[in-house]
């Protein structure tokens, strides 16, 4: 491939940046967000987060900013420089959250005139991000494309914000949850653009919920002239951002590891399938079935675990059953019975004063104290 494409853009310079969202108030989440940021949640015991950064950083993009929120903090001690993936990492402030669009708009400095990604923080997504994008590099030295979206077909269009296509291929509608909608195609969390999506989001008025949609900028983009074309996604696609589709993230994401065992494992226990074992945890007089993951320090006495269960670094757990469910780090659990679909808050505390064994789903914040009769 040459170094410049054929209308004269250096290939080096298409798509060099990239662009997190990782505000909002994770409402769905809680209580887990009122101490945490939802994008930090982890999936498999690594943050939602991560996952973003690095599909990101596989594709040849060396610069990223990170939207924040009132969750700033938190994201900044967990993420740092970038250096962990050996990227630049810029963080812009979001007061108030005033769209998606309004983060282009307060994100234009560090963008600059450049082609960007931008990728929403909590969305989870089988695609490879290296493909993508290098379709998009190859695509726009070809010809000229002013944004790419990435489309998923869904069986319940009108929860979604859905593209019309039209007879070149191109998209030339969009479409916030219709009530008749024009196809099934939904609008994925994954956007690439050129420097025109900034005379976008310039142009557009905040919508009826007071936000600037990234839909109306896109739109705006067509009505101008612009070209908008889409790839349309295979794989899975889970928004991240309430407890059953984590769930269900979590699950698919497990299927996905290899067997790997760091910790001890007494003579009197189990371990079946695919399960990773942290360094320093031990299984004592237990069985645990894969796909499962569990973190560093563990201590698991008597139980059950798995599958489909992701225990965070410190937890304890004794004489209890965890199935398909995520416990964060340092929780307890004893003589809890059987907890299923459950996402346990950091350093919680559940204990069956009785110890009489019993099906429980749990949705706890951080630092809760349960005593189960």
């Amino acid at each position: 491939m040459s170094a410049s494409c054929s209308g004269g853009v250096p290939l080096g310079s298409v798509i060099v940046k990239g662009l997190i969202l990782a505000g909002g108030a994770g409402t769905r989440l809680r209580p887990i967000t009122h101490t945490s940021a939802k994008q930090l949640v982890p999936i498999a015991n690594k943050p939602i987060l991560f996952y973003g950064i690095e599909g990101l950083a596989a594709a040849g993009i060396s610069e990223i900013g990170i939207v924040v929120g009132e969750t700033g903090d938190d994201i900044r001690a967990a993420v740092g420089d970038g250096s962990s993936w050996g990227i630049k990492v810029t963080y812009i402030l979001q007061e108030v959250p005033l769209g998606l669009a309004h983060c282009v708009l307060i994100a234009k400095e560090f963008l600059g005139n450049d082609d960007f990604v931008m990728y929403l923080g909590d969305n989870m997504l089988e695609e490879d991000l290296v493909a993508l994008v290098d379709r998009y590099r190859e695509d726009r030295c070809v010809g000229e494309i002013d944004c790419r979206i990435l489309l998923k077909k869904v069986d319940n269009p009108s929860s979604f914000g859905v593209a019309e296509i039209g007879p070149g291929g191109r998209v030339i509608r969009l479409v916030e949850k219709p009530a008749d909608p024009p196809s099934d195609l939904a609008l994925v969390g994954v956007y690439l653009f050129n420097a025109e999506i900034h005379r976008a989001v310039r142009s557009i008025r905040p919508s009826a919920r007071g936000e600037l949609e990234i839909t109306d900028a896109i739109q705006w983009l067509i009505d101008e002239g612009r070209t908008i074309d889409f790839n349309t996604l295979d794989g899975w696609w889970i928004d991240t951002g309430k407890k059953d589709p984590l769930l269900e993230c979590n699950r698919t994401v497990l299927d996905t590891i290899d067997r790997q065992l760091d910790g001890e494992v007494d003579a009197n226990s189990q371990v079946e399938g695919r399960v990773r074992l942290g360094q320093g945890s031990s299984i004592v007089n237990s069985t645990i079935r894969g796909p499962a993951v569990i973190g560093d320090g563990v201590v698991i006495e008597d139980s059950f675990i798995g599958p489909y269960t992701a225990l965070g670094d410190g937890c304890t757990v004794r004489a209890s059953e965890i199935d398909n469910s995520v416990v964060l780090a340092d929780c307890t659990i004893d003589h809890a019975g059987r907890l299923t679909g459950s996402l346990i808050g950091r350093s919680t505390e559940i204990i069956h004063s009785t110890h009489r064994p019993r099906a429980v789903t749990l949705m706890l914040g951080d630092h809760s104290v349960v005593e189960i009769p």
